[in-house]
């Protein structure tokens, strides 16, 4: 199975996650995000920050996280590459995360992601789940 995989919108990127379960589904929407921003496998896990949010459904959720991933990125210059997510009852997500601050000589510059989307979002809870979303550059 496949971590996840793009798919082609109009001046923007869409990303398709998958998982053997929710959590896993969300931390491999974590790894195409930053997949889209640099290459995962030029970052190393020097720092982490953990953080939680609760929301009002799985849809919500995964836009919230996603947003949450974006904030620390921009707000902590850093890129990260793992991402350890536990979702508990009443939507509420716990992550913890791990990179290392943006060095552009060492780091691929690949896209810069201005904002996560609602639009096409989707969660689909099957025998393997599949997350979609849509960002804007």
């Amino acid at each position: 199975m496949k971590n996840f995989e793009y798919f082609e919108v109009t001046a923007d990127i869409g990303f398709r996650a998958y998982g053997k379960n929710l959590n896993e589904a969300f931390e491999n929407a974590g790894l195409a995000i930053f997949n889209i921003i640099s290459d995962t496998d030029d970052i190393d896990s020097t720092k982490e920050i953990s953080f939680e949010i609760t929301s009002e459904d799985n849809v919500s959720l995964l836009y919230d996280y996603l947003e949450e991933l974006l904030f620390y990125h921009e707000v902590e210059f850093m890129l990260f590459s793992q991402f350890d997510v536990e979702i508990g009852e009443n939507f509420h997500l716990k992550a913890t995360i791990k990179g290392e601050p943006i060095d552009w000589d060492k780091h691929e510059r690949k896209t810069e992601i201005k904002a996560i989307t609602f639009h096409k979002m989707e969660v689909r809870l099957n025998d393997i789940v599949e997350l979609q979303a849509i960002v804007d550059l």
